[in-house]
């Protein structure tokens, strides 16, 4: 086909009802970027001969050298079916787990997808992920199941065996759909019951829960996948052909005589062909007959396969010249079987019709987004469509109209920026010289060898007559001369060469975007709305009429910036557009000192920002960087800020000790981020250090047995003297510590006392508080907002409503004697006021807590209420950092059972009160100025550092607030600080009087091996401290899938060694999923008789706790005991030790 111009592609984006944008998903190695090669090579962008082996879309050297797809790239397609025109933006996206966020960016901007499966290898992990992903963002689904060229070549199954595998395939993906489906089915239910309730006031006895009913009204046959709805294509990429059934359907209505809507529906199913009759009867399998998708498609390719690999030349002619086709004669000849047949199948089923048909056909165009969609995309967080201000809710009208009049207002979604050479820039590359230029430089040409010629010929002369070359010689210098002054010139173009030189280094980042409403033009000027903009506050200072050309006052989170180049994507390339109307996708030019990652852009202030993308991997793998040579740092910097605005998961971060740190989400992410740092960004050498493992730190109940399965208290104990010493020299003098563990301590000034303990919190509700970490956050800041007297916006009844549920779980889970009353006296939830810590008041004479947003607000009055906020921030420094290794603490809760302050804190509380000084209030302004981002639920690996940072500095000024007209700010500094101090102090030491643990982050890994590599993957799961949870075998195939958890300390360069011991057989899919408390204690050293003689005197066999509390201590230059000489008895000669 010939290639389409940037004229005709323009043209086709002004018709919305055919634009298509899809994207293609699938697990990893199951033919993506083959897939969407083929599809390109229909538009003549590449030769067909090439698809499959170019991968044209991974544009990047390490994604040719891995073979595997690392970044999300777009590409527009021109499709012609009948009499109707189709423009469709295609968007590859990876397969790898590491980078599943850049499927997240790709799917957004999508209306459908392909979802590509591998006829082998069926439902895999990742392809649940990207099944779950295009499902939460609303988006049409299609199938394409892949490689079944496989299952004749390399399983060598029968045509029968083949169709039942392909039925199995079928049933676990819509299994897959299935359950999406149910549970979003069962959760509307549940949220109309709720309301239902709320207006009735039924008794609960009445009425009887039936789990189904929901379930059984609602249709959902439009869901799932089936090839008689014509959303199933059977392909096999690299060899070029692909169908629906419906091609056969019209191909066999004419030679049966059968009507093709008939054949529509029986061609997939237990349906036969009864010949006599030309009937098609049902129930195959009972009478033994072949089903008809066996008899009429797969037989026919199977024995196209046979002929040409067993190169039987008069069953090859006879099967082309019956299908009418045209084979060349160098296909036909070639060595390569393969090369004939992609020759006979692109031409019998080509891949491209098959696939973009079926997209056309089934994907709904940009003038169909579902209403449901667009309220999901307005409403950020917690809020519901129907609270949105109503010129914000007339906005949908526009999304649903999807029209590029002049009239509508702009919206568009960037998902992601992406860097891109200056040289790739269309205004920087070189254009074809018209015939006068090239008749110039022609002419030049010519003058210079002529030039050449008479400068040779002068030279020949001379040497013959050297005493005739007195005029030459002149003739000679005035040459130089004039080569003399030619040098200056061709000095400025050496100077304006080494601008454009450096013009053409610097990376140029274009938005990746799609406009859902409105018509985008070159230099029009546009807001950009940040993510926690909010529509109903702007509107106040703003008119809805307004637009970015108007001189406006600064409204918070939104920038006014000019649209510099419009460009349509084009794979590796980039064109030039002047105007882009709605539905289409685009990348826009000159954003990147406006957009970090992804924003929303709309010429109307009342449009508010979409939903945050949401991705499915957290990224936890940490390495320090910094420059070899320190002269490059401020390059390394600015390279960093790049790679920050290049990569959607990627997180850069400075810690509190000065490194430059990278989170990524994987070890192929890191080496990519690393590679691309190194050559691209900041284009210096870079020392990288060992990854940086988080850890949690955690208390257990007290153990019922020692380490050797004795009962504890029962045996002899061993007079072990250097235990008891380190108890001793655990607490400092003044600290009373109880049996049971409370810790009692008095402020540096002696003016107040407090009384700690800390309790294990039960499995369940750490995992509740890591889940609501979002609602905590909100809480926290209605309380605020309520605390300061401010005009809070209208509190949201589905936010109380989640406020109330929560509250109801954690009184559900916190059950016993000694929770009672636990749930009503959350005092604060920690580190960062939305983490998996609580703290509990339990002393007399105090009633504040964080359940005031739900209407019961205690105005706290007498001598707590000016220093309640030290105590909660000395619980927050405490939580953030605990004393094993400075890690955060999680699962822990803190019971402040005592606070008493002296009279002298009396009058204290009361001067500050009379001089207006309310250090409280400020303090909780400085509590609050650390940045709410930070603490964004991603997972293990939040800016925990950045905050510690933040932390440390804020505290140190608190304390040294300089309060000269207080009678009682003693030498210690003021009081807050002392309180902040020694609530810290005495967290920490009430974590120590119980049993400490280390939580070690978790990784779920998914492996595929056959049978005979089994044993090696389990030798090299145990090695590293896996677990295997279970294994499973794949119907239909020898291939085991084991679902184990796996150490994150122990995971770098795991699946590099599973590869070499299985010779590439298994391959592994990390997923951060959990974490786990390591069980042995990292301070145990043996007690008991037994434990002696189980473990020896020294005990030094590894304790795996210990070890990473070492490593982690030794990384944070914190002090460690351990030997420097550990075998002194062994003797070191000389020569050994060289």
């Amino acid at each position: 086909m010939v290639l389409t111009s940037v004229g005709k592609m323009a043209g086709l984006q002004k018709k919305a009802s055919g634009i298509r944008n899809i994207c293609i998903l699938a697990h990893v190695d199951h033919g993506k970027t083959t897939l969407a090669d083929c599809l390109i090579s229909s538009n003549g962008i590449i030769s067909s001969r090439l698809a499959g082996k170019l991968r044209y879309l991974d544009s990047r050297e390490d994604e040719q050298i891995r073979g595997i797809t690392m970044k999300s790239s777009a590409i527009s397609l021109h499709f012609v079916k009948g009499d109707q025109e189709y423009l469709i933006n295609l968007i590859d996206s990876p397969g790898h787990v590491d980078f599943s966020s850049e499927v997240s960016t790709a799917v957004r901007l999508c209306d459908g997808c392909i979802i590509v499966v591998d006829a082998v290898e069926g439902v895999c992990p990742q392809t649940q992920a990207v099944l779950r992903q295009a499902w939460l963002e609303n988006i049409r689904p299609v199938l394409v199941i892949n490689k079944i060229d496989r299952l004749i070549v390399e399983l060598k199954l029968t045509p029968q065996e083949a169709y039942l595998h392909l039925k199995n395939i079928l049933e676990q993906i819509n299994a897959v759909t299935g359950t999406l489906f149910t549970s979003k089915v069962l959760e509307e239910r549940a949220e109309k019951e709720t309301e239902s309730e709320t207006l009735s006031d039924t008794s609960p006895g009445d009425q009887i829960y039936d789990w189904s009913t929901g379930l059984e009204d609602t249709d959902d046959s439009h869901l799932y996948f089936s090839p008689e709805h014509g959303n199933v294509v059977f392909a096999s990429a690299i060899d070029g052909w692909g169908f629906g059934i419906e091609h056969f359907a019209k191909l066999y209505s004419q030679k049966i005589g059968i009507k093709p809507a008939v054949l529509l529906k029986t061609l997939w199913g237990d349906y036969y062909l009864n010949t006599k009759a030309k009937k098609i009867m049902k129930g195959d399998q009972s009478k033994g007959k072949k089903p008809l998708f066996v008899q009429l498609v797969l037989d026919n390719i199977w024995s196209l396969y046979e002929a040409v690999m067993k190169r039987d030349k008069e069953k090859i002619e006879k099967i082309v010249t019956s299908l009418g086709l045209r084979i060349g004669a160098r296909e036909s000849r070639h060595a390569d079987p393969k090369v004939h047949l992609n020759a006979i199948c692109s031409q019998w089923l080509p891949i491209s019709d098959a696939v973009l048909s079926m997209v056309c056909n089934k994907i709904p165009s940009p003038l169909d987004i579902t209403a449901e969609r667009v309220e999901k995309l307005m409403c950020v967080g917690a809020r519901t469509f129907d609270s949105l201000p109503p010129e914000t809710q007339e906005l949908k009208s526009a999304f649903m109209k999807c029209s590029s009049e002049g009239t509508a207002p702009v919206i568009v979604f960037v998902s992601k920026m992406f860097p891109v050479d200056a040289k790739a820039l269309p205004q920087n590359k070189p254009r074809p010289l018209t015939q006068e230029e090239l008749a110039h430089r022609r002419e030049l040409a010519k003058r210079r060898h002529a030039e050449k010629l008479a400068a040779s010929q002068g030279k020949e002369q001379s040497e013959k007559t050297p005493s005739e070359n007195s005029p030459e010689v002149t003739g000679n210098t005035g040459d130089t001369k004039g080569e003399e002054q030619q040098l200056p010139g061709e000095g400025d173009s050496v100077t304006s060469k080494a601008v454009k030189q450096e013009a053409d280094n610097k990376e140029y980042f274009i938005a990746f975007a799609r406009v859902f409403s409105g018509m985008v033009k070159r230099g029009q000027k546009i807001f950009v709305l940040g993510p926690k903009y909010d529509p109903a506050e702007s509107l106040h200072k703003l008119s809805s009429q307004s637009s970015a050309t108007d001189d406006l006052p600064a409204v918070p989170h939104m920038t006014c910036c000019t649209l510099e180049n419009l460009y349509l994507l084009m794979g590796r390339e980039l064109e030039d557009l002047e105007e882009v109307p709605a539905g289409n996708v685009l990348g826009i030019g000159g954003l990147q000192d406006f957009v970090l990652k992804s924003a929303t852009l709309s010429t109307s202030p009342a449009c508010p920002p979409f939903t945050p993308l949401n991705f499915e991997a957290t990224p936890i793998v940490r390495v320090a960087v910094e420059p070899k040579h320190p002269s490059d740092m401020p390059q390394l910097v600015r390279g960093m800020k790049l790679l920050n605005q290049a990569d959607p998961c990627v997180q850069v971060l400075i810690q509190e000790t000065g490194e430059h740190v990278l989170v990524t989400a994987g070890e192929v992410h890191l080496q990519r981020c690393l590679d691309d740092l190194k050559e691209r960004f900041a284009k210096v050498q870079i020392s990288v250090s060992a990854p940086i493992i988080p850890f949690r730190e955690t208390i257990t109940r007290p153990p019922k047995v020692d380490m050797v399965n004795e009962e504890i208290g029962k045996q002899q104990k061993v007079a072990v003297i250097h235990q008891t010493k380190e108890d001793q020299n655990k607490i400092p003098e003044g600290i009373q510590v109880d049996s049971d563990g409370l810790v009692t301590m008095n402020t540096p000034n002696k003016q107040a006392t407090l009384s700690v303990r800390a309790m294990p919190l039960p499995e369940e509700v750490t995992r509740l508080l890591e889940e609501n970490s979002d609602l905590i956050r909100t809480m926290e800041q209605l309380n605020t907002s309520l605390n300061e007297e401010k005009k809070t916006h209208e509190i949201n009844q589905k936010t109380l409503d989640r406020i109330k549920e929560f509250k109801q779980k954690l009184e559900k889970s916190l059950q016993g004697r000694k929770w009672r009353n636990a749930v009503d006296q959350i005092w604060s939830f920690g580190p960062r006021k939305c983490g998996p810590n609580i703290l509990l008041h339990n002393f007399g004479g105090y009633k504040r807590s964080v359940w005031q947003c739900l209407g019961n607000s205690v105005k706290e009055v007498g001598k707590y209420r000016d220093f309640d906020n030290s105590i909660v921030s000395g619980f927050q420094l405490a939580t953030l950092s605990g004393p094993m290794c400075e890690e955060p603490l999680m699962g822990v809760c803190f019971s402040v059972e005592k606070w008493e302050i002296s009279k002298a804190g009396d009058t204290l509380s009361n001067s500050r009160q009379d001089s207006g000084e309310l250090d409280a209030t400020e303090h909780q302004q400085n509590e609050d100025n650390t940045p709410a981002s930070s603490c964004t639920a991603e997972g293990p690996s939040a800016n925990e550092h950045q905050d510690r940072n933040q932390s440390g500095t804020d505290s140190p000024e608190k304390m040294s607030k300089p309060k000269g007209e207080l009678p009682l700010a003693d030498c210690y500094g003021p009081f807050s600080g002392q309180l902040i101090a020694t609530m810290k102090e005495a967290c920490r030491y009430a974590l120590q009087a119980k049993p400490q643990r280390l939580m070690a982050a978790m990784y779920t890994c998914e492996i595929m091996a056959t049978a005979e590599v089994l044993g090696r993957v389990y030798a090299v799961l145990s090695k590293r401290e896996g677990r295997v949870l279970q294994e499973e075998m794949k119907e239909g195939t020898d291939v085991f899938i084991i679902k184990a958890v796996l150490p994150v300390a122990e995971s770098f360069g795991f699946a590099d060694e599973i590869r070499k011991r299985t010779s590439g057989l298994a391959s592994p899919q990390l997923v951060f999923s959990h974490w786990e408390i390591i069980s042995s204690d990292p301070f145990w050293v043996p007690t008991t008789e037994e434990e002696y003689l189980h473990f020896g005197e020294k005990a030094d066999s590894e304790n795996q706790a210990r070890k990473y509390m070492n490593a982690v201590r030794k990384r944070k230059g914190l002090y460690v005991e351990e030997k420097i000489v550990e075998h002194a008895e062994k003797q070191r000669t000389l020569s050994r030790n060289k």
